[in-house]
């Protein structure tokens, strides 16, 4: 048995099986043994983590970080840090907003050679589908993208358009031959174009600072009809399909039913759904939009039974930033303001806060937060539990102590956020990636020692 460099240890260790008083020993990155909280030796490092709980490091397989092309709306070096305060230790970025998209290999390329040296933590690629790209599929993979994403509707980026049923026909093929899961934004445009035509061409009455006007705009209808189609295909081509950032209660039913009967698919959902509800939201606060919408209090308390049940089977950030003008606060205009919220860094506090209020324990906490996202991107072999011969990606954090969420306490490149003001419980003290002190009540690793994962 090698003697480990370090021993994090503690009286509420989130282990598979169990939260109990233990010591996990770490030699060269990775977790060799874990042992009872009385076993350590005197010749390494002692970590105490005395009565907090020691947890997996967070995955998160959902995050936007825009760079290259857009880098003033997210980079790599911003937000892995913002990732690092908030307990995660690996999160994948989507494969648009960048420029170039992850389209290609090239386009690939480029994100990689953007991010080498500048990230805190783990990083991994999403490669996207959009229309003509089967070919460029293949080579995406042996580059080492965790999987594929696709809209079924205007990203809200010109470089990323979505796909058509007639698309996913022909990729879906190749995805299933490639052994890939394919990510869908899922929203259809007809519910939504029928809305619109309904408002009438200049309507008078149309009010766009209100917050029901926007949410009017993306009908649950959208949703539930794109839920149906991806069960469709996902049982005719055996592919495996996961549906990112649900939020219509409506087409529950029919994730649950598909489920039963077998079908390949999967579900998420983020905070910002689980925590807000329309009800709640002022006139013109666009930090508030994100697609689809923040629905309604009966909607949220649906999702979270989902999440309980298992029809849901994460919650991961969406962390979609952008310039706080892009946001049109002055005007408060939410049909033009664009769609997305920085959340990365407060995940973590943010589920676990109304979590515990609903009955639920921090074993769902580490299912929905660690374990569920790693096993979604193929990495559940060295991420998201803690166990021998994982990776030593370890997270500490007292879940009693609470805090209001003040801007300057963010450390992603915008500090706009609905979550600013909100009392939230659970404040990370430490991270460790691969046994290495990589965040500390406020400070960071004096350079980034992220891995860039192409699995």
């Amino acid at each position: 048995m090698p003697v480990p460099e370090i021993i994090i240890r503690g009286q509420r260790v989130v282990l598979p099986d169990s939260i109990s008083p233990a010591s996990i020993h770490v030699h060269n990155g990775t977790i060799t043994r874990i042992s009872s909280y009385d076993d350590v030796t005197s010749n390494c490092e002692i970590v105490e983590a005395e009565s907090s709980i020691v947890m997996p490091g967070l995955v998160d397989s959902h995050v936007h970080i825009n760079e290259p092309g857009r880098t003033d709306w997210e980079g790599f070096a911003t937000a892995t840090r913002a990732a690092a305060a908030g307990g995660v230790t690996t999160l994948v970025d989507m494969p648009l907003n960048s420029i170039p998209p992850t389209t290609t290999a090239e386009g690939l390329k480029a994100k990689v050679d953007a991010a080498r040296g500048q990230c805190y933590v783990d990083v991994g690629f999403w490669g996207g589908v959009v229309p003509g790209n089967t070919s460029e599929l293949a080579a995406l993979m042996k580059e080492g993208v965790v999987g594929f994403k696709c809209f079924l509707i205007h990203s809200g980026v010109e470089e990323f358009p979505n796909v058509t049923e007639k698309d996913l026909r022909q990729a879906l093929p190749e995805l299933v031959r490639l052994g890939a899961v394919l990510i869908v934004h899922a929203e259809v445009p007809g519910p939504i174009e029928k809305r619109a035509r309904s408002a009438g061409p200049s309507p008078t009455n149309v009010r766009p600072a209100c917050y029901r006007t926007f949410l009017e705009s993306r009908p649950r209808a959208a949703e539930n009809e794109a839920v149906g189609l991806m069960i469709k295909l996902c049982r005719e081509f055996r592919a495996r399909i996961h549906i990112v950032h649900h939020s219509s209660a409506d087409a529950l039913p029919l994730l649950r039913e598909a489920r039963v009967t077998g079908v390949s698919i999967t579900a998420e959902t983020c905070p910002h759904y689980l925590v807000f509800a329309a009800e709640e939201i002022s006139d013109g606060a666009t930090e508030f939009k994100c697609c689809p919408p923040i629905r309604e209090r009966e909607n949220r308390e649906q999702l979270w039974k989902a999440l309980g049940d298992g029809t849901i089977d994460m919650v991961v950030s969406d962390h979609s930033p952008c310039p706080p003008d892009m946001k049109l606060r002055e005007s408060g205009d939410f049909l033009q303001a664009w769609g997305g919220i920085s959340s990365l860094q407060l995940r973590l506090p943010a589920t676990w806060t109304h979590a515990q209020r609903r009955g639920h324990s921090i074993k769902d906490l580490a299912r929905w937060l660690c374990q569920a996202p790693a096993a979604l991107v193929g990495l559940s072999g060295r991420k998201g539990a803690i166990s021998v011969g994982r990776d030593a990606d370890i997270m500490i954090w007292n879940p009693e102590k609470e805090f209001v969420v003040e801007p300057d306490m963010l450390h992603h490149r915008h500090k706009l956020t609905p979550y600013a003001g909100r009392t939230l419980a659970g404040v990370v003290e430490k991270t460790f990636l691969r046994g290495e002190k990589i965040y500390d009540a406020g400070e960071f690793a004096t350079k980034p020692r992220g891995l860039l994962l192409q699995v």
